[in-house]
């Protein structure tokens, strides 16, 4: 199970208008994002997986008509801190093998949260090369 990341989008409906908040908001749904109000106040987040928020960031680009250029900026400051969630588990686990032949299973779990079997699998792929 993947964590979902919150970005927070403070006074969204005054800065880009409330019908394109609802067409983020139906693009948001597209991929499993969810875009609303925190409680009452202006406020706004997207909750999401970090990648499917960037795929949902992505989405917002190829819109091109610059309404969205407030939240696509919001978003992918938020992503910038959650970099280590971009990357599925398969490629980190190669890069850190690659860039350390020598690292150890035990370090590879703590560092990445993956499983013995995962971090075995890993090691396994990289000897093949």
């Amino acid at each position: 199970m993947k964590p979902n990341i919150t970005i927070s989008l403070p006074s969204l409906i005054h800065r880009i208008g409330r019908e394109a908040v609802k067409q983020a908001q139906a693009i948001a749904n597209q991929f499993d994002c969810d875009l609303k109000r925190v409680r009452r106040s202006r406020n706004w987040e997207v909750i999401g997986e970090a990648i499917k928020i960037q795929s949902f960031s992505t989405e917002l680009k190829n819109q091109g008509d610059g309404r969205f250029n407030f939240l696509i900026k919001k978003v992918d400051t938020g992503l910038l801190s959650h970099s280590d969630k971009l990357e599925p588990l398969e490629v980190k686990l190669a890069r850190l093998i690659a860039a350390n032949s020598n690292i150890t299973l035990a370090e590879l779990i703590h560092i990445t949260d993956c499983t013995l079997a995962e971090a075995r699998t890993a090691r396994l792929n990289s000897d093949a090369w």
